[in-house]
């Protein structure tokens, strides 16, 4: 028996989200799915990866209900780090405009391409405006990576010093003590019901606890 292709699900759920959205039955989404995939794929990537990508999808799943329109909230989240480079500071911009281009072209209305391009720019702050309820959403499912247990948080935190290995331990250790203060300052750092009783605790726990690693 062939072996299963690992993203033809993902493919699967592309092709999905984009056909409820549209009004057209043409272009193929596929190739746009290729073309998302294999920038999620990129050699320079440790966490914002395909598997990054992927348990945002399906905590998107577990937080819908909390959404708006949460086919709009799941394309921004294929979209959101499409366009990454660890060593440029505007990555999710370019995302926004990839996502500003491709959907067009895939027959996604005006309206719903801006929202998702909002939706994406937002991930810069992860700081959605009280009421943003898709905003709320994608950035909880974002950042639910935070209140995982400690040995998954170490494995998060260690892909992201291996995204930033050109960056010198010193240099490192003082931009990533800012992003954790940013964080940490948050009032919420998940803004939907289930989010922030699923994640917050653990979230800060392990927040803190890196924070003092890196300036102890």
């Amino acid at each position: 028996m062939a072996a299963t292709n690992p993203h033809e699900a993902l493919r699967a759920r592309w092709r999905e989200t984009v056909e409820r959205v549209r009004a057209t039955a043409d272009p193929d989404p596929g190739p746009y799915a290729d073309d998302l995939l294999a920038r999620w794929e990129e050699p320079q990537r440790r966490y914002h990866t395909v598997g990054h990508l992927d348990a945002v999808l399906g905590h998107l799943d577990a937080l819908a209900p909390h959404a708006d329109d949460i086919d709009t909230v799941r394309l921004a989240a294929w979209f959101h780090d499409a366009v990454y480079r660890p060593d440029r500071s505007e990555n999710e911009e370019r995302s926004a405009h990839l996502a500003e281009r491709a959907l067009p072209e895939l027959g996604v209305d005006v309206a719903r391409t801006a929202e998702v391009a909002r939706l994406v720019r937002l991930t810069v702050s992860h700081d959605p405006a009280p009421g943003d309820r898709d905003g709320e959403t994608l950035c909880d499912a974002d950042l639910a990576v935070l209140g995982g247990t400690p040995r998954e948080y170490a494995r998060y935190a260690a892909a992201v010093r291996e995204e930033y290995g050109f960056v010198p331990d010193d240099l490192f250790r003082e931009g990533r003590a800012a992003v954790l203060r940013q964080l940490l300052g948050l009032p919420r750092l998940f803004r939907t019901p289930l989010g922030h009783d699923r994640w917050e605790l653990l979230a800060r726990r392990n927040l803190t606890a890196e924070l003092e690693l890196l300036t102890g």
